[in-house]
């Protein structure tokens, strides 16, 4: 797991050297083991890395790893799990190597099959190639979107990052909101289009997405292709019934698993004690000795480590659990703006954080966790109840939902999204609102909360249910008409009570998920004055987007809401949403637009 940069623009054009090492240092957190550079002045190219050390911690997986015969390079965030079957097919193919890991089993695999290897790969990942015989620079995001990659113009060419903070560090980049963007954090609290990110000059890669650069006649460096390289399948009309299906999956499942714990490093499993956390560590236990860890709030009823404890004595794994205090939620609210640089507002932010600074305290080095399931198998209560059909009133009542009940000028963005997927799923509600969860919210939000978080301090975060195989499976399958919520994600529960996996108590047990106690906000004197403090002020960004009043109404009079048909609705997750905006307006934008 690492961190990328670089820039491919006309000869004349190429910065100095010290911005690309600028751009390198502002992602060391990801990789705090290694770091190196390539360049090519002739072609205006240049790749950074930052290495955290996972497979073959030896100088022979150094990168950007270049090909002697063709010179053509690899800068790679990710990993590659099925890279050992990938390696005895390239070996057939009389390639040889000088690494164990998997970074030269992705750099052979483009020289055998070139951007067609992109299919072969199970995996998360983000990369940019640099191949001199054709003079393009490569870059691709993995099929769910687990790895970020962003892009920006830069001096008549592109600059590109796995963070955003990396491209502050080019000469002359403009710091401007992009205010369409703005308004879809505010209202959803991510942003739900493809491209567009909280900054108007830069872009990110899509999941599943991959663009070639290259140069023009007009001395300018352009995109000379950007397609999207996976397209989910829609539900298959097979006859096979759920015992089918989920001893394939269950098959399948126990595979992906045992390849993402190969590690040269500690790992270990954060564990919830919810159905798709507990599946992971059954599998997982079968392989061998297991740490799990998993975290309680203090003076909150929000603690799941009474299940985790369950789950734990049914694997026998080595378990820990730790207590997040709100005092440390409030000490961390201000780093977090530097780290969460692409606007989200998931309320599990800062205290994945410190669960991940947990992990690294306790010596490990890798994490597996069950980010995915929900949005693949339908765990959701937005899949209860659903008309076979999305009509306008059903997709209205949906846009209420995602945004929270504060709605307002993003429902044609997002009516323009779920007609798409509805076309997508041919016309099968279900796997639309799948397409929705899995292709837009997970990779920009929940996706990127474990991304950000982990990397921050140093961690690999692996998730098994995101791993392709898994996905295809769960995109072919079709969600059952659920109308209980003990009938969600059957499939995970067929594969959970096969052998005794899990006890029948964690089994059924219904989604709990509650990242952060919402009610902090309310409750807590110190935090409330914190965010008044930085939500009052004059001229700022809140009073600039007119919601000023909104926030005095809940923060000194504890008004907590608007009714229907009123636009704004729950005034504590709109203040949690402005609150992160105000932290990170002073570091990412021009000053007179911070003020």
């Amino acid at each position: 797991m690492c961190g990328i940069a670089g820039w491919i623009v006309p000869p004349q054009a190429v910065p100095d050297m010290r911005v690309l090492e600028a751009m390198a240092d502002a992602l060391a957190h990801r990789g705090p083991d290694d770091q190196g550079q390539i360049t090519d002045s002739a072609k205006g190219v240049a790749l950074a890395h930052r290495r955290l050390s996972i497979l073959d911690l030896s100088q022979t997986s150094h990168q950007p790893l270049v090909d002697e015969g063709t010179g053509v390079a690899l800068s790679f965030n990710g990993e590659i799990y099925n890279y050992s079957a990938l390696r005895r097919e390239l070996r057939a193919c009389s390639h040889h190597f000088n690494s164990s890991g998997d970074t030269e089993v992705l750099l052979r695999s483009y020289l055998e099959w070139g951007l067609d290897a992109l299919p072969r790969l199970a995996g998360m990942f983000a990369f940019a190639i640099w191949d001199p015989r054709s003079g393009l620079l490569h870059l691709a995001r993995d099929a769910m979107g687990m790895k970020p990659l962003y892009l920006t113009r830069f001096r008549g060419g592109f600059g590109f990052a796995s963070e955003l903070k990396a491209l502050l560090h080019l000469p002359g980049f403009q710091r401007d909101l992009d205010e369409r963007g703005l308004q879809q954090y505010l209202e959803f609290g991510y942003i739900i289009e493809t491209s567009r990110t909280i900054l108007a000059q830069v872009q990110r890669l899509g999941p599943g997405e991959r663009l070639s650069l290259g140069p023009t006649g007009n001395q300018e460096v352009a995109i000379r292709e950007q397609t999207f390289w996976y397209h989910p399948p829609r539900p298959s009309s097979s006859s096979k019934g759920i015992e089918a299906i989920s001893k394939k999956l269950g098959n399948t499942l126990e595979q992906v698993v045992a390849e993402h714990l190969v590690a040269d490093v500690p790992v270990g499993l954060l564990l919830s004690g919810g159905l798709d956390s507990s599946l992971i560590a059954a599998l997982a236990a079968r392989r061998g000795e297991l740490t799990t860890i998993t975290m309680g709030f203090e003076n909150s009823s929000i603690d799941e480590r009474a299940e985790a404890e369950i789950v734990a004595n049914h694997i026998g794994s080595n378990h820990y659990s730790c207590t997040i205090s709100i005092n440390e939620v409030r000490a961390e609210i201000e780093s977090g703006a530097w780290v969460f640089d692409d606007l989200f507002s998931d309320l599990g932010t800062i205290s994945t954080r410190l669960l991940y600074r947990r992990c690294r305290e306790l010596g490990l080095k890798v994490v597996l966790v069950g980010e995915g399931a929900d949005e693949l198998f339908g765990g959701y209560d937005v899949f209860l109840n659903l008309p076979k059909r999305l009509g306008l009133r059903a997709l209205f009542s949906l846009y209420r939902r995602y945004v929270g009940r504060r709605y307002g000028s993003n429902f044609g963005t997002f009516l323009e999204t779920m007609r798409g997927f509805s076309r997508d799923a041919g016309g099968d509600s279900m796997h639309a609102i799948r397409l929705f969860e899995s292709r837009r919210q997970l990779p920009a939000n929940y996706v990127m909360k474990v991304d950000k978080a982990s990397m921050a301090e140093s961690i690999e975060a692996r998730c098994p249910y995101l791993d392709p195989r898994i996905a295809d499976i769960a995109y072919a399958s079709p969600l059952p008409p659920i109308q209980l919520p003990s009938q969600k994600k059957q499939l995970l529960q067929a594969i959970a009570k096969r052998s005794n996996l899990l006890p029948p108590r964690i089994t059924r047990r219904h989604k709990f998920g509650a990242p952060l106690p919402t009610d902090w906000l309310d409750r807590d004197a110190s935090l409330r004055r914190f965010t008044a403090e930085h939500l009052l002020q004059r001229g700022n960004l809140t009073e600039r987007l007119g919601l000023r009043p909104a926030m005095e109404a809940y923060l000194k009079r504890g008004i907590q809401g608007e009714p229907w048909p009123l636009p704004l609705s729950i005034y504590r997750n709109l203040a949690w949403k402005l609150l992160l905006l105000e932290l990170w307006a002073p570091l990412y934008l021009q000053p007179a637009q911070s003020r």
